[in-house]
């Protein structure tokens, strides 16, 4: 009788393995994080009149998040408003998952009354980040909060434990209700001037941060203003550079720094002058009309307050702002998110595949202001891109909607989305002819600032790039009359959004979205679409194939 147990030793030795490793990979499953978030309206009062807000989990700003690297977080939004509401992750990568970007062209709104859960997974990243709401001019009401993606344990960091970590949400504010300002718009008109600016929902003095004596901490500062750059410092102390939308940067001091739209910075405060109160200030950088708002550092002990002006800073000067710029680098020998060093990834000696060029504009088009890139502006159309896309419904877009160079034709309106490749790497020049500083950010990715300069971009002033060290992030700022150079590798499938970060440009039509395109259907390459997808336009009632 043949015996079925008679198994070589390999065979045994093969599938112990097996099962070991089947174990050993579900055992290490990276954690999940979870979040119930009730989205409401509510009654704020950030400049000292009663405003109506949108509040997370009655809170404003929003809860904030707290991830380690690779860590899935799982949040199910309910939408309590009387409209549509949609939740975007300001740096958040999304890796092979850009149906969870939440922004318009790739996510039906969550109804009145309904909820979506969003399912990210902080893959490979670190650092300072935060989330807003995308649709319409939400985001001038609130619901916006903090991301905050910590190393691994095991993962060094360039800078000792800071005695304490601290969040500021800064940006420009109105008085003017969301719904008025987006009225505003839609009658072919730019936004007032902001009413004030804003430190985590407050105004003049409206938080304390406490420290200790002889201590150092750690200030984490995004611009979630609508319109303004804006520039930070603290009274007496000096801002020790460490971390930019997730790179760890040369540790440069600074007196005060820049932040344009869009933008995060991590930076080293120790608390190192006599023991009392001092100003943080944040303000609007180049506008005529200089708008200033504080909060306090308390020294703890401290029986001395504020008193006097809060100290001046910069304003209308750019030539200090390009020269700061330009002094934010990568730390080369500083571990990223991995224990292997930035400077492992030489991005300066990949050859592009090719240029694009993107121009802004303010037109008007039927007699009414719009914004534009490559006179082009972006036309909403009645289905979510990405979704056409998945069920090949036609008319939705088409690729090659936009010109991947300025045309110097009329502006008009078209449903934009630009063709790339699956891992192409790409060179992008945003030129600016206009005088204002503008700000970009592309979702889904971080890119190479290789370059800045003044007026006409040539293939000449590829000389004057840095190709050594120039830092990674995820929004950079366009001076006027010059141009901003990145260097991104298309290594992350999906129908990604690229906007200017000023909200009124981008309300009316300064975006586009970029398909970074792949025919193979592994999960590999990107993830199928979910199981618990909303469907809008002319996908609803349609059938989606497992997740």
């Amino acid at each position: 009788m043949k015996s079925y147990c008679n198994v070589s030793s390999s065979s045994l030795i093969l599938v112990l393995v097996t099962i070991l490793l089947f174990f050993t990979s579900v055992n290490c499953e990276d954690p999940y994080r979870f979040f119930t978030w009730k989205v409401t309206y509510g009654d704020i009062y950030p400049l000292g009149l009663k405003q109506q807000g949108i509040l997370i989990n009655g809170q404003f700003p929003g809860p904030q998040i707290d991830a380690v690297t690779n860590e899935n977080l799982i949040i199910s939004v309910y939408n309590y408003l009387t409209e549509p509401f949609l939740i975007s992750w300001n740096g958040i990568q999304h890796r092979r998952n850009s149906w969870q970007d939440g922004v318009s062209g790739t996510n039906c709104p969550i109804p009145p009354g309904k909820n979506f859960t969003y399912t990210l997974q902080v893959k490979d990243q670190i650092g300072s980040y935060f989330y807003f709401p995308s649709l319409g001019m939400h985001k001038a009401a609130g619901a916006f909060g903090s991301i905050r993606i910590w190393s691994r344990p095991r993962i060094p960091v360039p800078f000792p434990p800071p005695a304490g970590d601290f969040v500021l949400l800064a940006g420009d504010w109105s008085k003017l209700g969301h719904r008025r300002l987006r009225r505003v718009l839609e009658n072919g008109h730019n936004l007032p001037f902001p009413d004030g600016l804003l430190i985590n929902g407050r105004g003049w003095n409206g938080n304390t941060f406490t420290v200790d004596q002889g201590k150092t901490y750690r200030f984490r500062i995004s611009n979630v203003g609508l319109t303004t750059s804006i520039n930070f410092r603290i009274q007496g102390h000096t801002l020790k550079l460490v971390e930019v939308e997730g790179s760890h940067t040369l540790q440069n001091t600074y007196s005060s720094l820049d932040i344009h739209l869009g933008q995060s910075y991590s930076v080293l405060v120790t608390a190192n002058q006599p023991v009392k109160d001092y100003y943080i200030v944040v303000s609007t950088r180049f506008t005529r009309r200089v708008l200033t708002t504080t909060s306090i550092l308390h020294y703890s002990y401290s029986r001395i307050g504020v008193s006097g002006p809060a100290p001046p800073g910069p304003t209308l000067d750019i030539t200090s702002s390009v020269f700061q710029a330009r002094t934010i680098r990568w730390n080369l020998t500083a571990s990223g998110p991995r224990p292997n060093p930035q400077g492992s990834y030489h991005y300066g000696l990949i050859k592009p595949t090719r240029t694009i060029m993107l121009a802004n504009s303010a037109p008007y088009i039927n007699g009414k202001q719009r914004y534009a890139v490559n006179s082009v502006s972006y036309l909403e159309p009645d289905t979510p891109l990405k979704l056409a896309d998945y069920f090949n419904i036609p008319g939705v877009f088409y690729v090659g909607g936009i010109p991947t160079s300025p045309t110097g034709g009329n502006a008009y309106l078209q449903t934009a989305v630009m063709g790339a490749n699956f891992h192409e790497y790409v060179e992008i020049v945003f030129q600016n002819w206009e005088d204002s500083v503008q700000s970009w950010h592309i979702d889904g990715y971080a890119f190479f600032v290789v370059g800045f300069g003044s007026g006409q971009w040539a293939p000449n002033s590829r000389g004057r790039y840095n190709l050594r060290d120039t830092v990674a992030r995820t929004t950079t700022q366009v001076y006027p009359k010059s141009w901003t150079a990145i260097f991104v590798a298309l290594d992350n499938v999906g129908m990604w959004n690229i906007r200017s970060e000023n909200w009124a440009r981008q309300y009316l039509g300064q975006q586009f979205y970029l398909r970074v395109y792949t025919p193979s259907k592994s999960l590999r390459d990107e993830y199928p679409v979910p199981k618990n997808a909303l469907l809008c336009g002319r996908a609803s009632g349609r059938v989606t194939r497992p997740f």
